[in-house]
């Protein structure tokens, strides 16, 4: 769909008296959030917020956090997402470079120094930028599993191309409702924000609460498999239809549970980059992520995937300059290792996490896919351990559930993993390195690691 002004604004003019929002137990229309959205765009105009300027936006996802980002955006504004649980002298650290003028701190913390601190203040005026499907709205940080965070900046377009794509793959319709399950400070939770708005269905936010009360009435989530065993295991009555997973490898039982439930599942890759979602699939029980979105491009050189994508952004911001994202040949080298077999894509892991132990080499990603097959594992790192004797051996940091017992890990895996594969230590992920995001640091995890071990 081709817009001409805010899709909120359209919706409106659209379908007025239709929900377009659930914040908590109290329903929305388009007309009555177009309200909310102009009220507080027109506080923060007065705040001296105006377009193409930078704001932190620092908050968890709360029915106030989606109408100060709309209301922001309204304003032109290019917003840059913050985990609150990240630390605040990582953040002092990057904001130099990111050409910002405010923050919106929706959390309880002192100001950052050089900002100006907003507040969430309706006010009378009309206060929007025009609509330019090429003005730049996000700034989205990476994960920085290697390294420290860049942000990824993407305009109006690409994110409405990111949604576009997906919703070609995924019945989505006005009459449907999908549970803002996934901050906002990542673009997984982004990109449910653009379906929504793209189809102008229904959206539900609501306060943290267990996750079968949050999706009472929900028909669509975006969920790891985890949470859906465990929804499915409750026997509870679920009013969903699709469910977007991420995370971990898709058992072919889970999908077939769901289905048996009347729930269609569906996977795939995705990057921050990307605005989320690049290939997918509905699950079938194999490995692969399934083929590119309409709008996408996969390729493999030299066992690297390479994308390119109507939804790619712009390119990495630094100190008021767009960096670009493509190498020489106009794609974005991703440092995936991938196979494309039929047009579908299999993702074998990153080519800089490759280690290797007395002379064979570990792909962290090939052993935590068959230890995350163990039932009461729901998720796995393997990390390398500096060695005199091996160069690196593998570690087995994890995560369990239920009557789990990491003891009994190491027989476990006798008969599953080559001599060379098997972790000689398997240590709990401590809460310390569970910072909120959607990704744990490789990089922070290797450092725990060593100094748990090696002192």
């Amino acid at each position: 769909m081709m817009f001409q002004d805010w899709p909120w604004r359209h919706w409106c003019a659209v379908r007025p008296q239709a929900t377009a929002l659930r914040l908590g137990d109290e329903q929305v229309s388009w007309q009555q959030l177009c309200q909310r959205v102009d009220a507080l765009a027109a506080g923060f105009s007065a705040q001296g917020v105006s377009a193409d300027q930078g704001v932190m936006l620092r908050a968890y996802n709360q029915p106030h956090t989606l109408l100060a980002w709309l209301a922001l955006l309204q304003c032109g504004a290019r917003v840059l997402p913050v985990n609150p649980q990240h630390p605040r002298e990582l953040i002092a650290a990057l904001l130099p470079q990111f050409s910002l003028h405010h923050a919106l701190l929706l959390t309880e913390e002192a100001p950052f120094v050089g900002l100006t601190s907003l507040s969430l203040e309706a006010s009378a005026g009309d206060a929007h930028a025009q609509w330019q499907p090429e003005r730049l709205a996000t700034m989205t940080l990476t994960s920085g599993s290697s390294g420290l965070p860049k942000a990824a900046v993407h305009t109006l377009a690409a994110h409405l191309a990111s949604a576009e794509g997906v919703l070609a793959l995924m019945p989505f319709d006005e009459h449907d409702d999908w549970l803002l399950s996934l901050p906002l400070f990542h673009v997984s939770g982004q990109g449910i924000l653009w379906r929504w708005l793209l189809r102008g269905a229904r959206l539900t936010v609501r306060e943290r609460l267990p996750l079968a009360q949050m999706l009472e009435g929900c028909t669509h989530a975006s969920l790891v498999p985890t949470q859906l065993w465990r929804l499915l295991n409750e026997d509870e009555p679920l009013s969903l239809k699709c469910v977007l997973l991420g995370g971990a490898a898709i058992p072919v039982e889970l999908a077939e549970q769901s289905h048996a439930h009347g729930i269609r599942t569906f996977c795939g890759y995705g990057l921050t980059e990307f605005a989320s979602t690049v290939c997918a699939k509905e699950t079938d029980g194999e490995a692969d992520v399934g083929s590119a979105l309409p709008g996408r491009e996969v390729k493999i050189v030299d066992g690297e995937i390479w994308l390119k994508a109507k939804s790619m952004a712009a390119g990495y911001w630094r100190e008021g300059i767009l960096q670009p994202l493509t190498n020489a040949e106009g794609w974005f080298a991703t440092r995936d290792r991938g196979e494309l077999q039929d047009g579908r894509l299999s993702v074998l892991g990153r080519m800089d996490n490759l280690f290797f132990c007395g002379g064979e080499g570990i792909q962290p990603e090939d052993v935590e896919r068959v230890i995350v097959r163990h039932p009461a594992i729901d998720q796995v790192f393997i990390v390398p351990l500096d060695d005199a004797e091996f160069g690196q051996r593998p570690v087995a940091v994890v995560e369990g559930s239920g009557e789990f017992d990491v003891e009994q890990m190491p027989d476990w895996v006798k008969d599953k993993l080559a001599k060379f594969q098997q972790p000689i230590y398997w240590l709990l992920l401590p809460a310390s390195l569970k910072t909120g995001g959607i990704k744990i640091s490789r990089r922070a995890l290797q450092e725990w690691v060593n100094a748990t071990l090696r002192g």
